[in-house]
């Protein structure tokens, strides 16, 4: 835990705000996002939680920030592993394969950044004002506008329907994420009926099948 002087100009404030996330960040690499707390993130920054709020309005507001940083770095992650793993002279279905296995090793990978797709629906958009929301869409936008425009430099056959498969594959990894990991009931009742294993998902074998599914289906055919 930090302890932190008065913030008195804006490096400080930044400094400050920086620090808010980080520890909030590193929350996640322990707990799933419905257990992230104001009052313990407040408690691990070393500030008041009144304080906390000075920088970010809500608990939601935060985790939205967070979102946002960690498309941008998956983004510029995605953009090497395309690169290294898409034959640019193979056929359009071959492609599409290639793009469908790198994207869902990707997010598989990422789990912490599907658990937040999965929660900015149905929670983390729900407590925070206009301009946090608009401030936030108006970045999902620009993100997910350089993703479609990634896709289509190695299939160039999605053609203006690659946005919405972007958007269709994020809320997918973010929906398939919160069975990830099953919790200790299921685990116990796979082990004593072996048969209902079938239902315990992993999360790059569903999203790889979801992805080449939703590729082939809507590609152009000869």
């Amino acid at each position: 835990m930090t302890t932190f002087q008065r913030a008195r100009n804006d490096e400080q404030r930044e400094i400050r705000r920086r620090a808010i996330l980080d520890t909030a960040a590193a929350m996640l690499g322990e707990m799933p996002v419905a257990d992230v707390s104001l009052n313990e993130l407040s408690r691990r920054v070393g500030l008041a939680k009144s304080n906390v709020l000075r920088y970010f309005e809500s608990r939601e507001a935060v985790l939205l920030e967070l979102l946002d940083d960690f498309m941008g770095s998956w983004l510029a992650s995605l953009e090497e592993e395309l690169s290294a793993g898409i034959e640019p002279k193979a056929s359009q279905d071959v492609r599409a394969t290639q793009l469908a296995d790198i994207l869902s090793r990707s997010l598989a990978h990422r789990v912490v950044l599907c658990d937040l797709f999965g929660a900015q629906g149905g929670v983390l958009e729900h407590n925070v004002s206009v301009e946090v929301v608009k401030r936030h869409k108006r970045s999902s936008l620009t993100k997910l506008t350089a993703m479609s425009e990634l896709l289509r430099r190695h299939v160039p056959e999605l053609g203006e329907g690659a946005q919405l498969f972007c958007l269709i594959s994020l809320v997918s990894a973010g929906a398939l994420a919160s069975y990830v990991p099953p919790p200790p009931s299921l685990l116990a009742a796979y082990a004593e009926e072996p048969e209902l294993g079938v239902l315990n998902l992993d999360l790059g074998e569903a999203l790889r099948v979801a992805y080449t599914s939703s590729l082939l289906g809507v590609l152009p055919r000869a």
